[in-house]
């Protein structure tokens, strides 16, 4: 167990948990989407009977947890799967990371827990979060896009998460924005998430490297003196000590993320995007860059109302306090 519980008393809480490649983190969440309490397994590699042990380990802790600081029983339990969830929000179809097909995820962690419990996939969960209770409060129509490794996202429209008729909505990651581009880990070419994530920061800064090593020191620096060597963080790091290679990185980058944030806009026609993942904590070095790009290729960016492109507040813990409040469903 980690973290300490931070509020007492009777109070409807639901349990959230969030299956990451490394670790599976969950938390006790009130009503106000505060995180009373914390337990984490790391994952188990590529084992899916361990997760699901794992994950019934979690949320066994924060039972406890919250019989110990004398609050009423956990009502129901939210999962966070990365890969794509089906229609009934229990059965995991396929995830890219572990070797899930067609898992009832759901049902067996209910079976290992005694609670009900309902699944979403990460994405959607962490904007659900984010649109509850982080950067998307107040609004009635957002679009999350989570920029890490690769891109995610989620769609809410008037208050409501938009999941589509078989609950696959919202992988903007793999829209093709490139025809006949660069071969994306899906199989297709051109994918968004191939110009404008985490990998595709990391190749774009080591390739200008490579082409600029005069101007690459401070990046280069950081690494091993190489290209090959420069780390993702290490290019984050290099931007903001002014490396002209890493800023030209994150402007390449930020250039794709807002002229595909222009095509969704033209789709969907949010109040605002929330952008998280790992890259989002670059800050203004992403941003600035997306927002312009944003409003150039805008349709009719004159005469419309224009989103807001802001950074997501609730960090790591937005997919596990969506997935606690998703659950409250099951209680209703």
């Amino acid at each position: 167990m980690t973290g300490t519980l931070l509020k007492a008393g009777p109070m409807t809480v639901t349990i959230g948990v969030d299956i990451g490649g490394t670790k599976i983190a969950g938390g006790l969440v009130d009503l106000d989407g505060m995180v009373l309490a914390r337990a984490r397994r790391d994952t188990p590699a590529r084992s899916s009977d361990g997760i699901v042990v794992a994950i019934i380990e979690v949320v066994g802790d924060l039972i406890v947890a919250a019989r110990e600081a004398g609050l009423t029983a956990p009502a129901a339990v939210g999962l966070g799967a990365a890969g794509l969830v089906d229609e009934t929000r229990s059965i995991v179809r396929f995830a890219p990371n572990v070797d899930w097909l067609e898992e009832p995820l759901g049902p067996q962690v209910a079976a290992g827990c005694g609670l009900p419990v309902v699944v979403e996939n990460d994405a959607n969960a962490a904007a659900w979060g984010e649109f509850r209770y982080g950067a998307g409060r107040g609004a009635h129509t957002a679009v999350c896009v989570t920029v890490g490794t690769g891109i995610g996202g989620g769609i809410i429209h008037q208050d409501r998460l938009v999941r589509g008729s078989y609950g696959m909505a919202g992988e903007f990651g793999h829209v093709v924005r490139v025809p006949e581009g660069r071969l994306c880990g899906c199989g297709k070419r051109g994918c968004w998430e191939q110009y404008a994530s985490g990998n595709a920061l990391l190749r774009v800064a080591r390739e200008l490297a490579a082409e600029r090593r005069s101007e690459a020191g401070i990046l280069l620096a950081l690494g091993d003196g190489t290209p090959e060597g420069v780390t993702g963080q290490q290019v984050t790091v290099a931007a903001r000590e002014g490396d002209p290679v890493a800023l030209d990185a994150f402007a390449l980058i930020g250039d794709n993320l807002g002229s595909g944030l222009a095509d969704v806009a033209a789709l969907l026609d949010p109040e605002v995007f929330v952008i998280g993942g790992g890259v989002s904590e670059a800050g203004d070095l992403l941003l600035i860059p997306a927002r312009a790009a944003f409003e150039a290729n805008l349709v009719a960016r004159d005469h419309r109302p224009i989103a807001r492109v802001v950074s997501a507040e609730l960090g790591n813990d937005a997919g596990l306090v969506g997935a606690a409040d998703l659950a409250r469903d099951l209680t209703a």
